[in-house]
């Protein structure tokens, strides 16, 4: 792990933001559409593909199992003529996503064997869902030591019906993956809707899968054969929450800033509460362009509540950004994380630059504006919270030192230097 550090000097509260910021390839929707290729027989090609921490890290733990990987320039071609059954250990710790593995290699080797994952600590996440989706399809799991060892009996799934008791997005493509290979149809109920769900699931039934529903809290899966990709390289959908964070920023700090290769029906919630919190947004077909405050009018915003919840709610991975940007708006909000417990506690880096933030519970916080937030020492507690971080460093007053960017280049690519592009004073440093 890298130890990288970032140094920005604030703008103070001047709208000097300006230009094009153009948006990634989607880091929730990348990793699952790598994790398919088990159930293919020749090669996958991608495209738009983040160069992140998160990508670099699947590629080396499905290299490990037996994948032949190569990446450039946003385009991947993978390939797995023989997968491995066993998860290496130190690379499956490093991140949460590498469970998404466990549903395909199950289905095509009828045998996985994996340790607890890893990833960000924001709060319990259990794999509970997993591994009793895993029975209900016929398998057995047994523990050795520090590894979950699952095994299909026959070496093939069955199908079945699985409710998930939560929504889940990691569970419902893990399952997905699975039932395509099972026998017979695999209903998953309370299943997540949100878009990367959609993206596997065009990119599974254009190679050869029977699915319907995705989408909607009820996906059907009718197992076949292995799959066969054709055609041009798969297209990774736009980064929602990159897209998401970027309009918090020109939102607090634009002058005027167009983001750019995103998809604005992903975010309609957040452009809602936006707009009536007084920020000009203009909406084109794959852009955004935002000016702050009403042009010409006012530049004090509204504050609203936010409670995070499943798509097409707010986004829980928003909501960091979101507070960031309620510290700046006329009057009081409250923030309610209501999936993850233990994501407030970076609230603690933002009063210390000056928020009024009181943590009411683990869960909900109160915030009052606007606040003269000043440049700090801070580190980066995970992916979200980190780029938050950023965001309150570009609109304090002096200058603030993030370390632990590391969590940030997980999901971001090289986001100091398109920042830097649109006038943000942001330098890399390198320990």
């Amino acid at each position: 792990m890298h130890k990288d550090s970032f140094f920005i000097r604030g703008l103070g509260g001047e709208r000097a933001l300006h230009g094009e910021i153009a948006v990634g390839g989607a880091k929730n929707a990348a990793l699952p559409l790598m994790a398919a290729l088990p159930l293919f027989e020749n090669q996958v090609a991608l495209q738009n593909v983040p160069a992140i921490e998160d990508v670099a890290r699947m590629s080396e733990l499905m290299k490990a199992l037996g994948a032949d990987i190569s990446f450039e320039g946003g385009r991947m071609t993978l390939r797995g003529d023989s997968f491995g059954t066993q998860f290496d250990r130190t690379l499956s710790k490093r991140m949460r996503a590498s469970i998404i593995l466990t549903g395909p290699i199950l289905s095509a080797s009828g045998a996985v064997r994996f340790p607890h994952p890893g990833g960000c600590v924001i709060g319990k996440r259990p794999i509970d869902l997993f591994l009793e989706s895993f029975v209900k399809m016929g398998a057995e799991i047994f523990e050795d030591g520090e590894y979950y060892v699952v095994k299909a009996r026959n070496k093939r799934l069955c199908a079945a019906e699985i409710f998930f008791r939560v929504q889940s997005v990691t569970a419902t493509e893990t399952l997905m993956l699975a039932a395509v290979l099972a026998e017979g149809k695999t209903t998953l109920k309370n299943a997540a809707m949100e878009p990367e769900i959609i993206s596997l699931a065009d990119f599974l039934i254009a190679s050869g899968a029977k699915i319907k529903g995705a989408g909607t809290p009820v996906i059907e899966i009718t197992g076949a054969g292995k799959l066969n990709f054709s055609g041009s390289p798969w297209s990774v959908i736009p980064d929602r929450i990159e897209t998401g964070s970027f309009l918090f920023l020109g939102a607090l700090a634009g002058k005027d800033l167009k983001i750019t290769n995103c998809n604005p029906t992903h975010l309609e919630i957040v452009i809602d509460e936006l707009r009536r919190s007084g920020v000009a947004i203009e909406i084109g077909e794959s852009s955004l362009k935002v000016f702050g405050a009403e042009k010409g009018v006012s530049r004090s915003f509204k504050p609203f509540d936010i409670k995070t919840h499943e798509y097409p709610g707010f986004p829980t991975d928003l909501q960091a950004p979101a507070t960031v940007f309620l510290t700046q708006a006329a009057g009081e909000a409250q923030v309610f994380e209501s999936i993850f417990e233990g994501r407030l506690h970076y609230v603690e880096d933002l009063v210390r630059m000056g928020a009024e933030i009181e943590m009411m519970d683990t869960h909900r916080v109160r915030i009052k504006g606007p606040a003269k937030l000043r440049g700090r020492e801070l580190e980066g507690p995970d992916i979200r919270a980190g780029l938050a971080y950023v965001i309150a460093a570009i609109i304090a007053e002096g200058e603030s030192a993030i370390s632990n960017v590391y969590f940030i280049d997980r999901g971001y690519e090289r986001v100091e230097e398109r920042l830097r592009k649109i006038g943000a004073d942001i330098i890399r440093t390198t320990n």
